[in-house]
Order: C-alpha cells, then sequence, then structure tokens
C-alpha cells in the first residue's frame, strides 16, 4: 500500500475530503494508498483534529521557528520521509516551498489552485476572474514545480461565474468542486503511476 502525506495550514477541508475518499474505496482498492500522516506549520491548523479523529498520524512543523525557509524546509522533509511518500500533497499548505524541497519531491508532489490555471495564479483569484468579466472560473490539481502554480496540470473542473457573484459566492462553488476533483486526481495519478511500475 503507497502513503500519501498531506501538508495543511489551516481547517483541512481539501484533506478530509481526501480522507474520505481513501477510507470509501480502501476495501475496493480503488484508490490505491493510505494517508500516513498530516503535517502542518501550525499548531493551531483545524485540520490536525480532523486528522486525528480519522486515526491518522499528525505532525507540527512551526514555520516561524526557523530562521530561513531552507531550515524550515529541511526540518519539514524530514517529518514527511519518515513516512516514504509515493505521494505528497499540498492541501491548504500556505507556505511557498523551496527549490530544494520542490526537486526532492520532483514527480510526486501535487497542490490544488483555485482557478483555471495558467490563468489567475497566485492569491485573490476569484475577485480576478470576477473583474476580469470571466464567464467561467474553476479548480486546477497540478504537479508542483518551481514556478508558482504553473507544474503540470492533472485535472480541471469548471464553474460558471454567475452574474451576482462575489468572491465568497463563487469560492463557495468553487470549493464543492475541490472537494470532487483532488480525490479522484489524486486516484487516477496513483492507477496511472501504479500502471507505469508494475
Amino acid at each position: 500500500m503507497k502513503n500519501i502525506v498531506i501538508l495543511i495550514s489551516g481547517g483541512g477541508s481539501n484533506m478530509a475530503a481526501i480522507v474520505r475518499a481513501a477510507e470509501r474505496d480502501r476495501w475496493s482498492g480503488r484508490f490505491g494508498a493510505r494517508i500516513a500522516a498530516v503535517v502542518s506549520n501550525k499548531a493551531e491548523a483545524g485540520g490536525l483534529a480532523i486528522a486525528r479523529t480519522h486515526g491518522i498520524e499528525t505532525a507540527v512543523v512551526p514555520h516561524k521557528e526557523f530562521p530561513t525557509r531552507e531550515a524550515f524546509d529541511e526540518a519539514l522533509a524530514k517529518v514527511v520521509d519518515a513516512h516514504s511518500p509515493a505521494l505528497v500533497v499540498l492541501a491548504g499548505f500556505m507556505r511557498i516551498l523551496t527549490p530544494g524541497f520542490v526537486e526532492r519531491y520532483a514527480g510526486r508532489l501535487v497542490n490544488i489552485h483555485p482557478s483555471l490555471l495558467p490563468a489567475f495564479p497566485g492569491l485573490n483569484t476569484h475577485q480576478r476572474a470576477i473583474d476580469a468579466g470571466c464567464k467561467v472560473a474553476g479548480v486546477t490539481v497540478h504537479q508542483v514545480t518551481t514556478e508558482l502554480d504553473h507544474g503540470p496540470i492533472l485535472a480541471q473542473a469548471v464553474v460558471p461565474v454567475l452574474s451576482d457573484d462575489t468572491a465568497a459566492t463563487l469560492a463557495g462553488r468553487v470549493l464543492a468542486q475541490e472537494h470532487q476533483l483532488y480525490p479522484r486526481a489524486i486516484a487516477e495519478w496513483l492507477a496511472d503511476t501504479s500502471s507505469h511500475t508494475s
């Protein structure tokens, strides 16, 4: 069984969706992996409590305790590596990772972004889509590279932008799609890598 390590910084709603998918598909074998650990850079992250209720090991690596990004990423990598992950999943992990960390997990580090990349990388994606007059917005699951929000796209889902949308209402509908898309994209990635190694 392959291991997944999920990195979070907050409430962990995407992490929870992935955990539910892994548990739901455990007996069918469709997911093909177990969530080995959930790691946060913030001790107060609500997602840690959710992970514990599912019996998942948790860890905290507080970024403020490290003098540099490199030092933090090295400490984070040691915690991640202890679980021998086939895949490292960023689920609301609000830290820009150093090139060294990204390269360490090249090809097995994924992220979810609330826009249809390559449109609107970075922050404030929903308001930017509304301001640009977009008729559709959406969400992208992608591999992480050293260029922010520009890795190879694994999956996308489209969400219509309504005439009366605010950033908050659009964000809510996009998040609902994230919870469906991320577990599915991970399952497809796992199946694809298994077929290449078998």
